[in-house]
């Protein structure tokens, strides 16, 4: 099944253009990638239901500054004195921010705490993939899952995270 076939199942949504580079993440190992009924990376598909990035970026950032954390690296310059440990630490981060899917599911989150059931229905993506995605973005520390009954309810661990992809989402935007 090609990376453009979920449009065709019904699952609302198109494929990524040619030059997108996705994995769910490396602790989750190539072949984490070949779920069932996909041949390639989950996230290689767009989704609806994202909310706007670029127009609550100011809210992000007001929420960013009452947590506690500092807004950004200070003094030296870029890259400088900075441990290949935490180098390597943050391209597996990035990497598992790296998929269209992951970032809309970031997205939700920051808007509020959420079910996979919620996720699905505001995201129209199938709930294996939702899961498969939740999985990664857990592995790598992104979000926790909360149990509530017969529910998981998902949150982000840090609002810096929503940060980055909100950035993200705006720089692009800007760049139409």
């Amino acid at each position: 099944m090609a990376a453009g076939a979920g449009a065709a199942s019904g699952l609302g949504v198109a494929a990524a253009g040619p030059g997108t580079t996705s994995g769910p993440s490396a602790a989750s190992g190539p072949s984490a990638a070949n779920g069932p009924g996909t041949a390639s990376d989950p996230g290689a598909a767009g989704v609806r239901g994202v909310p706007d990035a670029a127009g609550s970026a100011a809210a992000a950032g007001s929420a960013l500054e009452a947590d506690g954390h500092e807004p950004g690296p200070s003094g030296g310059p870029p890259g400088s004195a900075v441990p290949t440990a935490a180098l390597a630490d943050a391209g597996e981060l990035l990497r598992a921010l790296a998929a269209p899917v992951r970032i809309a599911i970031v997205l939700q989150l920051r808007e509020a705490d959420r079910c996979v059931h919620e996720l699905v229905d505001a995201l129209d993506v199938a709930q294996p993939l939702i899961s498969q995605h939740l999985r990664v973005l857990k592995t790598a520390g992104v979000v926790r899952g909360d149990r509530r009954g017969r529910e998981v309810v998902y949150r982000l661990v840090d609002d810096h995270l929503a940060h980055i992809v909100v950035d993200a989402v705006t720089h692009v935007q800007e760049g139409k």
